[in-house]
């Protein structure tokens, strides 16, 4: 071989090891590369691109475009029949006082089931439209319904968006446990059985940060955060915790159901009118989307 020729040998194997060196750092995939503590237990890593995070914005959208949505207001109704079409299966729950959840489904390979929730319904105050609180959650929900495909899963999926999740007007705070959470008390009831039960509700807020609600199954919401990092949305699930909170999952978990509920309490926004478009964020669905969808492949 002649010394061109054997340089270019010497090259050609330096591109092809470049080559897969790229490829490795690409993937997540160096050997011996710092990491987190899973990733040197050598769980996989992996950016993943299912969940339609435009369509669930252009959802989130609609709805506050809609105005303020409280239970049983023209506003409400109107919303729940668009959401009974997008939902597969859609059909109406009668929830007391003249109102109504949306539930869909989607059947996976057995008949236990797991519960997918979040409540459509704003808090009945004038020109609160409910961005982040209500719409976020419900557009979320529905599009994961709409992603799914039956008999890809072990489990049926069961979606639920509660009617009735704010108590009334005028009523004290310290009443919200007993004139709130109207639909998903029916509901509870109704889906008993469950398997597991998922609410999410303050899922859009910009730079959004869900740590563990105190309430909140904790090997369930491991699940999660592993299912976040498969998806590469870790940084959206930190560690730690927060408070514990009365929201749609407690009827659930007081029929005994490991339940968590996703949502930032700490939201600057909450019940004030700065609960709109300028709160909420397409990247903050696109990673409770993402992550939420992996962990139901996985249940």
């Amino acid at each position: 071989m002649g010394p061109m020729r054997a340089l270019w040998a010497v090259l050609a194997v330096q591109l092809a090891l470049l080559g897969a060196f790229a490829v490795l750092v690409a993937t997540g995939n160096v050997p011996f590369a710092d990491g987190d503590s899973d990733s040197s237990r050598g769980s996989a890593r992996t950016k993943v691109d299912r969940f339609d995070s435009r369509r669930a914005w252009r959802l989130l959208v609609a709805q506050v475009r809609l105005g303020p949505r409280p239970a049983g207001s023209p506003a409400s109704r109107r919303l729940a029949r668009r959401l009974k079409r997008t939902l597969p299966r859609g059909r109406y729950q009668r929830v007391p006082g003249g109102l109504r959840n949306v539930v869909g489904m989607v059947p996976g390979r057995s008949r236990r089931y797991v519960v997918v929730g979040a409540h459509y319904d704003t808090k009945d105050q004038p020109g609160f439209v409910g961005a982040n609180d209500g719409a976020s959650g419900t557009a979320v929900v529905a599009q994961l319904g709409r992603e799914i495909r039956p008999r890809r899963l072990r489990h049926t999926l069961v979606f639920v968006l509660f009617d009735g999740e704010e108590s009334p007007r005028g009523t004290p705070d310290i009443d919200f446990a007993r004139e709130g959470l109207r639909g998903s008390r029916v509901a509870a009831r109704r889906f008993r059985r469950a398997r597991a039960m998922i609410l999410l509700d303050f899922v859009g807020e910009k730079g959004l940060r869900l740590r563990r609600e105190g309430n909140s199954n904790a090997r369930l919401w491991r699940r999660l955060r592993r299912a976040a990092r498969r998806v590469d949305a870790s940084r959206t699930f930190p560690r730690g915790s927060q408070g514990g909170i009365q929201d749609d999952h407690i009827p659930f978990a007081e029929q005994g159901i490991p339940a968590i509920d996703l949502i930032d309490f700490d939201f600057a926004c909450y019940h004030r009118r700065c609960d709109d478009l300028s709160a909420v964020s397409e990247r903050s669905l696109d990673a409770v989307g993402e992550s939420v969808l992996e962990l139901l492949r996985g249940l």
